[in-house]
């Protein structure tokens, strides 16, 4: 019997890591305004690979 599950991992790799930046975005919140304004544009450019990322996996 071979189970290939080499499709699944980077899926699921690039949805921790989505939910790692959302975490991270969401504590934005507690930051004072420099911070956010410095961290904010980062964090959000590495939603949208992600997500672009996510979007071209076949399923």
């Amino acid at each position: 019997m071979n189970f290939n599950f080499e499709p699944v991992y980077p899926r699921h790799d690039l949805m921790v890591e989505l939910s790692q930046v959302e975490m991270a975005m969401d504590s934005l919140s507690e930051s004072d305004d420099t911070e956010r304004g410095v961290l904010q544009p980062d964090l959000e450019s590495r939603m949208n690979s992600l997500l672009e990322a996510l979007d071209h996996l076949a399923i």
